[in-house]
């Protein structure tokens, strides 16, 4: 109870900083979580790819694909712009 009640201080100062920011915090959070999918995805088809599923044993593969991910989303917003 203790952690989450913490961990609640945590969220309302992050909205917070979003209004002293002028930006709305359920905006960022779902671009968050819509970043997070798609990197995930990325992951997967990566592990499908050489026959692996996500899961404990490969997560030192899943991190690996993860770093590479981000990369990937870098080049595109790159060859985007």
């Amino acid at each position: 109870a203790r952690v989450e009640e913490e961990l609640g201080d945590v969220l309302f100062a992050a909205a917070q900083l979003a209004r002293f920011l002028d930006l709305d915090a359920e905006t960022a959070l779902r671009r968050a979580n819509a970043k997070f999918v798609k990197r995930f995805t990325w992951v997967e088809q990566q592990l499908a790819a050489d026959g692996l599923k996500p899961g404990p044993d490969h997560l030192a593969r899943m991190e690996t694909l993860w770093e590479q991910a981000k990369r990937v989303e870098i080049e595109e917003a790159s060859d985007a712009g």
